[in-house]
Parts: structure tokens; sequence; C-alpha cells
């Protein structure tokens, strides 16, 4: 398999470029040069298989030409090796609970299957490369997870000052070892921008190696798209349509669904369910896309103003604005509504959502009380991630898991840093 540009189509590297380079050289997003479709037996028998034979076969499908079989299943295997269940809230509203892996939050799967891929890329190779990855909240700890002790590998997570919530902050803090943190002076899209903007810099890549670790790299892109497929099996059959609400803020989780949709998989509709940053659904209300500085929320993993992954939605759409609406509708809500949601649904269901994943619940209701069918949110990450806004908003204490209490106890480790490029160039230039 072949990827191009978003800014060039012309352009084609290999998986391995890919994944090394992060971004093209000319700051486009790397995409397939085709998305090859499963067959319909695959759909028709696919309640009958594990979640590993499912993940690996949609991996083998996409990418399976660039590895050797055996390594590409191990690779698959030790991604996901957590429950990704499937859990009723109501009649006709499903929970997928990607919260179960080592830093309870979804992006667990795209960070592990990323680590072991570029592992195996850089096997045999004597230098190191540098992940530098921007995080809005959760990107950053399964990134450091994913990554700790992996050997030539060094990682450095920028996250903006203040503006994650304290437990997800040790998560990324804490780990030392190959793992840096940088705490930036400024908001997620700020901390993005600097990344981007390392990744163009050719006299910086002329002395380091670097690689991206955000869902602009295709290594965490696909797996996401394995979500999908491991929801649609827990289903029983039903006549209803199938919708996904997706929780929204830089947009791969809802590309990788429409890559799945793309393979084959029969979805009705997708949600992009955001906060008040809200551009993509002011996209599709209007045909106006108008990146703007993010506000911060209780949901701050979705306090994004200028998602990188639209570029690659409007890609799969050839940038028309009726074709995507034809697939995705969007809702925005306030924290007012997400709380709201959160309280009421714990009252009346006895299910207990992060603010992230209530945005995506309230969603789908909205979209529900206009048409039929069997809806499927995301829920992104463990609500005790978010202890002090759940307990506020239910009135309640809930329980800790053992393993973010031992995080929130360690001392914090981050190097403080202006919101420039020059101090970002600077420290990478050191670590050299």
């Amino acid at each position: 398999m072949f990827f191009y540009s978003t800014n060039n189509k012309s352009l084609r590297v290999s998986l391995k470029e890919a994944v090394l380079k992060g971004l093209a050289d000319d700051g486009g997003l790397f995409m397939p040069e085709r998305i090859p479709q499963l067959p319909p037996s695959f759909f028709e028998n696919i309640h009958k298989h594990s979640v590993d034979e499912i993940c690996f076969s949609v991996a083998d499908t996409l990418i399976g030409d660039d590895l050797v079989k055996e390594n590409l299943h191990w690779i698959v295997s030790e991604s996901i090796n957590f429950p990704i269940p499937l859990v009723k809230v109501t009649d006709n509203i499903f929970s997928l609970e990607l919260f179960h892996g080592p830093t309870l939050a979804f992006k667990d799967v795209g960070a592990r299957f990323m680590a072991r891929l570029l592992s195996y890329f850089r096997e045999g190779e004597n230098s190191d490369i540098t992940v530098l990855v921007a995080t809005s909240g959760d990107t950053g700890s399964a990134v450091a997870n994913g990554f700790l002790e992996v050997k030539g590998i060094k990682v450095v997570i920028l996250y903006p000052s203040g503006k994650v919530s304290e437990i997800q902050e040790k998560q990324l803090t804490t780990l030392g070892q190959n793992i840096t943190a940088l705490e930036v002076k400024g908001t997620f899209d700020d901390c993005q921008a600097l990344v981007k903007r390392a990744f163009s810099d050719k006299e910086l890549n002329k002395k380091t190696t670097l690689t991206s670790a955000n869902s602009i790299n295709v290594a965490r892109l696909i797996p996401q798209s394995f979500y999908y497929f491991i929801a649609y099996s827990q289903l029983q059959k039903s006549k209803l349509p199938v919708i996904f609400c997706v929780p929204s803020g830089n947009f791969g989780n809802l590309t990788a669904g429409l890559i799945a949709k793309r393979m084959g998989l029969p979805v009705e509709k997708f949600i992009a369910a955001t906060n008040v940053n809200d551009v993509v659904p002011e996209y599709l209300a209007s045909g106006k896309f108008s990146p703007r500085s993010s506000r911060q929320t209780i949901s701050n993993a979705m306090d994004v103003g200028n998602p990188s992954n639209f570029a690659r939605m409007l890609d799969l759409y050839q940038h028309d604005l009726k074709l995507m609406q034809q697939d995705i509708a969007g809702h925005h809500f306030t924290d007012e509504e997400t709380r709201r949601t959160m309280k009421e649904v714990y009252r009346q269901h006895d299910y207990l959502l992060d603010p992230h994943g209530a945005v995506g619940f309230t969603a789908i209701q909205k979209y529900l009380a206009h048409h039929q069918a069997t809806g499927i949110f995301i829920e992104t990450a463990h609500p005790a991630k978010f202890i002090d806004v759940v307990e506020e908003v239910i009135g309640e204490k809930i329980e800790m898991p053992a393993r973010l209490a031992v995080c929130v106890s360690k001392p914090k480790q981050s190097v403080v840093m202006e919101n420039s490029y020059g101090d970002l160039q600077d420290f990478l230039l050191q670590q050299d």
C-alpha cells in the first residue's frame, strides 16, 4: 500500500516512510492511495470471530502487503489485549467503552499499535528517533505508556499548561526514563502548531529524526478503525440501521470510522459531536470552515479549534460538502448541557459518563429523537480521569481505579516552556 499527501496526490510513499515521517514534506497528511473493501461474508460472520481475528483481518486488508503476516498479527494482538465492551445504556443506545486499556483512554489502542509498528520498522537502526506529540489530554499519557522503555525511541510530549485534568497531567509527567513532558504556556492548538512547524523545519530534521504520534500519523489512524468493527460484532442482528456518534476534537477517531465505512462496514450515519469548539459541525451546517482559538471546557480533550484530520475528511469526500453531509451529521453542546446529560444518565440509567462520552450521548439522543436506528456512542475515557467534574455533577464520590491512584501519588516532572518555536527547536537540538 502506498500513501499520498492531502496536499499532493501525485506524491507516493511506502507505509514505512509514512509512519516514520508522520507528516508529509509539504505539510499534508498521509492517506492510503486506495481503501480496499472487505467481502460481505466478513460482515455476515463477524459475530463468530474474536476481537483478535477481526482486527487482524482489517489490518491485513489495509496494510498486509507491507508486513510479514506473523509480525502484523503480533502487533495487532499486543495492541488490543484488553476488553472493548459494548454496553447497553438504553433500549437503542449503546456505549462502546474504550477505556479499559493501560491509561484508561481510547488512545491506548492507537498508541500501542504505533509503538510496535515503529519498533518493527526501526529494527536494526543504530540512531535514536524522537516521537514528538501534542496532547489535549489523553494522547500524551497513551503515547507515553505505549513507548515507555522502547529501545531507541525518545518521546517528547507538548501539553497546554493548566488545560488538562490533574490526573491526565500526572499520567504523562510521572514516567520519566525516555519520556519528557513539555508544559507549554498556551492552548492545545498552540502545541499542535509547534509540532507541525518542527516537522516542516528542514534544518531541524537534518540534525534529528522526528516522527509524530498524534492522529496525524497513519500508524495511529489505522488501528482506530478497529473500534467500529469490534462494536458491530457485538450488536445483536437488527433490522434498524446502525449509527455511530463520535465525540471529536482533532477528528482522528471519526476519520478512522469513515475509513471503516469505506471498507464495507454497514454504518448508516456518523455524528460528529463536539463541545463549543464547533468548527466542523459549523462546516457541516454552512459549508464554511473557520478555524479559531480553542475555548476551554470540561471535555478538554475536545478543545481543538483547528482539527488536523479535517484535511483527511475533505480528501475522503473530494471537498464536496453534500457528499460529506450524506454520511456525517454535526452537533455541538455547552458545558451546561454536558453536565445535565451526565446527571440524567446516571440517575435514570445508572450509567456513569465522562464529559466526552456525555457529549456523545447528548448528540445521539438528539439524533434518535427524529430517526429510527441503533445508536452507538464512543465513551473515550474512564470517568475517574475527570473525578472532580464527575463527582461535582452527580453529587457522589466515585472509586478511583488503582492504576490512577498510584499515578496521582507520584511527583510531577515537566519542563515549562513558552509558546515559542525557538524554545522548542533549542530543546530538541539539545536532546539529540
